[in-house]
């Protein structure tokens, strides 16, 4: 979408390290703390999708599980100096939680998923969190609580926010998502375009970048604008297979999105 971005991961020092490390620069993304180690393999996803274009995924963390403090450190001048950071929990809990703290003593604005999901979630995450971003099982798992309707979602997303999240956004599908703020005075339900879908995986993420993108770019818009604009570009993500190769481009997207 045409954000300056830096990647922070350790791939295996295999073909698909070397594919992956060449699939950052092929997309001018920033990997000077894009690391190889001959310790484990290249994390992989086995992703299966059925007629209705829903997912279930396996994945294999390979070397994701190797990037530890060590690394979050060297990567500090990147992050010190970014505008948001984004982590999530395909690497260790340990690991991201030191990159938002390294965020946040820099008043970086944070954004967490908590994917895939651990149920017992260090609570220092929340607190650490700009925008607390979540799917529907995410939520569960973390609160115990059913998330079948959008009402559902506002209640968690109520729960959510006390233990010290800047704002959270529960992602809703096709039922679009629910923001809550701190500033906000009840759950705000955002719903999105209809599409038909052939492929949601991907789909959070799609959202995520998208909503990354924005605050980085529009610091001052709605969280609400935002989250609206995030649920269109993850719409058009989910009406083409794949996960990477169907994310839009900014020459893909309506100009009213920028």
């Amino acid at each position: 979408m045409g954000a300056k971005t830096a990647m922070v991961c350790k791939l295996g020092n295999d073909f698909f390290g070397d594919k992956y490390v060449q699939n950052f620069k092929d997309h001018g993304i920033s990997t000077d703390y894009v690391e190889q180690t001959a310790e484990a393999v290249t994390g992989a996803a086995s992703i299966i999708v059925n007629d209705a274009g829903e997912n279930a995924i396996v994945i294999v963390a390979g070397a994701n599980l190797l990037l530890g403090n060590e690394e979050i450190q060297r990567a500090k001048p990147a992050v010190s100096q970014a505008k948001v950071l984004v982590c999530q929990l395909e690497i260790s809990p340990d690991a991201s939680l030191k990159a938002l703290h390294m965020a946040k003593e820099s008043y970086v604005r944070t954004i967490f998923n908590p994917a895939p999901a651990i149920a017992d979630l260090h609570s220092d995450f929340y607190k650490a969190s700009d925008v607390f971003c979540c799917n529907e099982s995410e939520a569960e798992l973390l609160t115990g609580q059913t998330v079948a309707t959008v009402e559902d979602a506002g209640k968690v997303g109520v729960e959510l926010l006390g233990r010290g999240c800047g704002s959270v956004i529960i992602t809703l599908g096709a039922q679009g998502c629910v923001v809550i703020t701190a500033q906000g005075s009840s759950p705000k339900h955002v719903p999105t375009s209809k599409v038909t879908a052939v492929d949601t995986t991907g789909a959070g993420d799609s959202f995520i970048g998208a909503l990354a993108f924005y605050i980085a770019h529009y610091p001052t818009m709605p969280l609400e604008e935002m989250a609206r604009r995030a649920n269109l570009v993850a719409a058009v993500s989910v009406q083409t297979e794949g996960t990477q190769s169907s994310y839009p481009c900014k020459k893909d997207l309506p100009s009213a999105l920028f």
